[in-house]
């Protein structure tokens, strides 16, 4: 249980450092006037057109926003994942004592 609870914490870390570097580097995006669609996250080949067309400065924000957006989403998953186990276990406990 105490497993749990301290994987539950660490994820929970992770999970807000991501947003916090999300954040920032959607900041940065938008001082560059970039648009950047919730499809380019999980579409290879429209992020890729995105990158061929931005300016050489802001490739890398770019990418990097991407990859933030997707550690962000499994460690959302994971931190659901693992409430739904601390649930299950606690229940066991209270049933078997």
């Amino acid at each position: 249980m105490y497993i749990i609870i301290l994987l539950f914490v660490i994820l929970l870390i992770v999970n807000v450092y991501y947003r916090l570097k999300v954040i920032r580097t959607l900041k940065i995006l938008r001082q560059k006037n970039i648009q950047f669609d919730a499809d380019m996250v999980y579409n290879e080949k429209k992020l890729q057109s995105l990158l061929a067309d931005s300016p050489a400065d802001s490739k890398q924000s770019i990418s990097d926003f991407a990859k933030y957006i997707r550690y962000s989403m499994v460690m959302a998953i994971l931190l659901i994942l693992l409430i739904t186990l601390f649930g299950g276990v606690l229940m066991y406990f209270r049933k078997n004592g």
